[in-house]
């Protein structure tokens, strides 16, 4: 293929030729930074529900450990929604990452597309929109996740308890 590319050279001298514009090449940059100020965005995102997620988790780890032994800790109660929690939270950052890698793959298109025939627009497009599908699901979840821990310790442990009678509900059924 290589040598394929070097013997005929109109292909191979095309694409350097449309490479070597700087000013192509800067115009290309420009247009990727609005991307990649997103991937930032999505950076502290991921910071702030990687946090979250690892709070919850060592919580219902610590919680599970108390159950398992049989220990009596008012935060038992309320595990089911701490699970729920840390359910949205998962969610959150895997459609966070997913979206990020989304991202990446638009930027590189774009830097692709500039310099390739046939043009690939329509797949930046649809990977962007995808990206942006996933990065407004991640955003719910977050919503979710942070609706249930700012509820009070009572109403916390009176939707734990719903969410146990639903499990139990579907385990009889």
């Amino acid at each position: 293929m290589i040598e394929l590319l070097i013997n005929n050279g109109t292909l191979a001298s095309d694409l350097i030729a449309r490479t070597s514009d700087t000013a192509n090449v800067q115009k290309i940059v420009q247009i990727s930074l609005a991307p990649v100020f997103l991937l930032a965005a999505i950076g502290a995102f991921l910071n702030v529900m990687n946090g979250r997620l690892i709070w919850l988790t060592e919580r219902v780890d610590r919680l599970d450990e108390c159950a398992k032994m049989g220990k009596r800790d008012p935060g038992l109660e309320e595990l089911p929604v701490l699970k729920r929690r840390q359910t949205y939270a998962h969610r959150a950052v895997t459609l966070s990452t997913v979206a990020a890698l989304l991202i990446c793959t638009v930027v590189a298109l774009m830097f692709v597309s500039a310099f390739v025939r046939p043009p690939i627009g329509t797949y930046v497009a649809v990977a962007w929109i995808l990206a942006m599908t996933l990065v407004f699901s991640a955003l719910l979840f977050f919503l979710l996740e942070t609706k249930f821990a700012t509820r009070s310790a009572s109403e916390r442990r009176r939707l734990s308890r719903k969410i146990r009678d639903q499990k139990d509900d579907v385990g009889k059924g």
